[in-house]
């Protein structure tokens, strides 16, 4: 566990951050945050929440000898991740994934048998499957959107229609062997487009005309397919960053309005894709906007940073200072708790879910992201090796670290009225209490309409006169174990204590302040609430001056253990 010195440093990190990210993103849209409209004001249903495994290279180092172990015992790698909560996969598929010669590209070597023989693995223990179609021969990111070797000298025409062919005719050989996915993607971290040169955007090209029709010739095949009802994705790196989504799709919709997807996908890594705050805004942005179901479809988190194969990693230690999070089991776990209460906290329950990317990928020899084919194919100049060994979520000799518990199904929000909706402009609040000082007014704490965060009102303090009050929540009969309490806020920064608090749990007092400016919301967190009494208060307290004011809005608590 992070002690309390780590927690408040941590907290103080992302406060910066946060202020920053939400500096930006107003400078940017030229506005305020707009609001978003909570459907309920309770807890979501977390039922079918995805927690997904992007299991891709498994087959390939099972074959090298990999082995999968949870308390001692050897099991298959699927097998435990299923054990532990997961229950969906995502396996990407390449069109061609060998040289002229017969030799694999490697990186797990996704051809279609290969990839057909995961997703049966998958459908055998009851998980949703997810179909990644990289449209390459190898590795489809921003860099690379490689055109495969058998459509190179393609006519425009003749490549929409072997697109359209393709993605049809390998959904209906799916279905042929009982595999129909649950979700599509059209295309890999497609941000500056696919099947470069035809669909290239970006650099200075805003023209999305060419890559607006073939991704309509692609999702034309699949709901053309024994597929046609599957959700298809349409995903971007950066997923911190809604600059790029906000000119990626206003691009792309205003020459195609009404394409046929119906999930935005995300790759979101926090040392590499701006903070979890940006997320937060970034998602809430697309769900709103679009009215279209988010998911992070690639995530993943460092938990030591030694190298497993001494090649050297991604992720090493400087990443941590920008991750925000201790490259531990327990960091790990808690970047992935938080990352699942950002998409818990997207309104209209428009957050499906996330997948861990690649958690299997653990040190063994050849198991790495290319062979001699592979890196010659990208005309790379990088010793092939696996560079992800400790972003896994098993160690380095297969053991099942704890961290994996985070794919259980996610505790429920235990507060009710979390968007403070109930009472339109009120001074008596549904669900929770309020305290006031003797010198304090009544009306201090009240829920205003406008210019809130989630849905049409939000909780304020403020008085003329100097005050103290709280609002609060107490819970009797609650499960022991660890909780994480988090609210939105924005406050003028001036009162001499401004914080949430939790109490009354069995140990001492625990705090941490609201410090930031007006310029925007930003999203404050009370970590490792310990309860060991089945008794809990939590809270936001204020002594404040004359004037000073602060504005409360979607209130999150959580059992995280």
């Amino acid at each position: 566990m992070c002690s309390v010195h780590e927690r408040g440093s941590r907290m103080k990190r992302r406060t910066l951050r946060m202020v920053t990210a939400a500096v930006l993103a107003a400078i940017q849209l030229g506005a305020g945050l707009p609001v978003y409209a909570h459907t309920n004001t309770g807890a979501v249903n977390t039922g079918n929440f995805i927690r997904g495994v992007d299991v891709s290279t498994l087959d390939m180092l099972e074959d090298l000898g990999a082995a999968y172990y949870q308390n001692g015992t050897r099991n298959d790698a699927l097998t435990i991740l299923r054990n532990n909560g997961a229950n969906y996969v995502r396996l990407k598929l390449w069109v061609d994934p060998y040289d002229e010669s017969g030799n694999a590209y490697g990186g797990g070597n996704n051809d279609y048998a290969t990839t057909l023989a995961l997703a049966k693995r998958a459908k055998s223990l009851g998980m949703g499957v997810l179909i990644d179609f990289h449209l390459s021969d190898f590795w489809a990111d921003p860099a690379n959107q490689i055109k495969p070797k058998a459509w190179k000298n393609l006519t425009f025409p003749e490549l929409k229609n072997t697109l359209y062919e393709y993605m049809r005719t390998t959904l209906n050989n799916f279905a042929a062997e009982g595999i129909v996915p649950e979700m599509v993607q059209v295309g890999n971290e497609i941000s500056t487009g696919i099947l470069h040169n035809d669909g290239k955007v970006g650099d200075g090209n805003n023209d999305f005309s060419r890559l607006a029709e073939l991704l309509g010739s692609a999702i034309s095949g699949v709901r053309a397919s024994a597929a046609s009802g599957t959700k298809i994705i349409l995903h971007l790196d950066q997923g911190g960053k809604n600059s790029l989504y906000t000119w990626y799709f206003g691009e792309l919709l205003a020459k195609s309005p009404n394409l046929d997807f119906d999930v935005f996908g995300l790759s979101y890594y926090p040392m590499w894709h701006g903070t979890m705050e940006g997320l937060q805004y970034n998602l809430n942005y697309l769900a709103s906007t679009y009215n279209k179901e988010v998911c992070v479809v690639e995530t993943a988190y460092a938990w030591t940073t030694e190298d497993g194969d001494g090649v050297g990693n991604v992720f090493i230690s400087g990443d941590e200072a920008v991750g925000g999070y201790p490259a531990t089991v327990q960091g790990q776990f808690e970047f992935m708790n938080d990352l699942e209460t950002v998409i818990l906290n997207i309104p209209n329950d428009k957050g499906i879910g996330y997948f861990y990317w690649e958690p299997e990928w653990v040190p063994v020899e050849g198991g790495t992201y290319a062979s001699a084919a592979g890196v010659a194919y990208k005309n790379d100049t990088v010793t092939p090796s696996n560079t992800w060994d400790n972003m896994t979520l098993f160690d380095f000799k297969g053991n099942a670290l704890d961290s994996m518990k985070v794919l259980n199904q996610p505790t429920q929000n235990l507060l009710s009225n979390i968007s403070f909706e109930a009472d339109g402009a009120a001074t008596a609040l549904s669900d929770w209490n309020v305290w006031l000082s003797d010198s304090t007014a009544e009306g201090t704490v009240k829920t205003e309409y406008g210019n809130a965060y989630d849905g049409e009102y939000k909780l304020t303090f403020w008085d003329d006169e100097a005050y103290s009050c709280s609002v609060y929540k107490t819970f009797t009969n609650l499960p022991n174990g660890t909780y994480q309490f988090s609210v939105w806020a924005m406050t003028n920064g001036k009162q001499d204590t401004l914080q949430l608090y939790a109490k009354n749990h069995g140990g001492e007092e625990v705090n941490t302040a609201i410090t930031t400016s007006d310029i925007n919301w930003n999203r404050f967190t009370l970590d490792n609430i310990v309860v060991t009494n089945n008794a809990l208060e939590i809270g936001v307290y204020t002594v404040a001056g004359a004037n000073d004011w602060c504005n409360l809005d979607l209130a999150v608590l959580r059992k995280v253990d």
